[in-house]
């Protein structure tokens, strides 16, 4: 017969600063089951402007950064001032879009952002034949590369075969001309799904908060977000009328 759990004894060789040790939990040691997901969604924010991200980076729910070159023309800065100060508030993923007519254009470019900025960079590359090109030899020397500008299926197919990390469908674009964003997103993640690939899906051109849920559920791994629509994910009116009600009452 199996002795029952000791109580209120911590064995020696117990590493406190493992997720495995045990602990003592009302008498008994306990050994906690580890958090053993890998595919957690996440949230990324869209923006070249330092301030905004400065402002929202600490909250802790902010895992990347995605810049295009409109975002950095409107910030109105050195490109490469903007991607230092942005490292510098602490940010582990930041794509940084490079351009070139050419695939060599495309990979002396995007080799020459990792030099300069490490593993926080991720190479970002339009998704045309140079571009995929381009994003085979990046991957294969160990460069993340988040391909942008994805529209169809069969274009997400080729990022997948090229061994992107990201391919980012612009879901907000494809709705302005009329086609179905979500379900786009929905239709290469079930492809990848079944085929294992290890592409993740990050749901660009996101403009409002029901599309950030719309987007996850149907099986995007990351959204990236204006920095406004990222505020107003945490707003709701009622949550505002039972907060200053609980107030009233907590002072009552």
């Amino acid at each position: 017969m199996d002795s029952p759990p000791q109580r209120g004894i911590l064995a020696y060789f117990v590493d406190n600063h493992s997720p495995l040790y045990i602990y003592p939990m009302n008498g008994y040691l306990i050994t906690p089951t580890p958090n053993t997901q890998t595919n957690v969604m996440k949230l990324f924010l869209d923006t070249a402007e330092v301030k905004d991200i400065e402002d929202r980076i600490h909250t802790g729910l902010i895992s990347g950064i995605t810049t295009n070159p409109t975002l950095i023309k409107k910030s109105g800065r050195d490109p490469w001032k903007v991607y230092t100060d942005i490292i510098e508030l602490g940010v582990e993923d930041l794509s940084i879009e490079v351009m070139g007519e050419s695939s060599s254009d495309l990979i002396s470019n995007g080799m020459n952002v990792n030099q300069n900025y490490g593993n926080v960079a991720t190479v970002k590359l339009p998704c045309t034949i140079e571009g995929l090109k381009a994003c085979k030899h990046l991957t294969n020397i160990g460069i993340r590369v988040n391909m942008t500008l994805v529209f169809s299926v069969s274009q997400a197919l080729l990022c997948g075969l090229a061994g992107a990390t990201y391919v980012s469908p612009f879901i907000g674009r494809m709705d302005d001309n009329s086609l179905d964003g979500i379900k786009l997103i929905n239709d290469i993640s079930n492809i990848y799904a079944s085929n294992q690939v290890n592409t993740q899906v990050l749901a660009a051109s996101v403009r409002d908060v029901q599309s950030v849920g719309v987007a996850f559920g149907v099986g995007a791994d990351i959204c990236t977000i204006p920095p406004k629509v990222f505020d107003n994910m945490a707003n709701h009116a009622l949550t505002d009328v039972g907060l200053e009600q609980f107030n009233r009452d907590f002072l009552a």
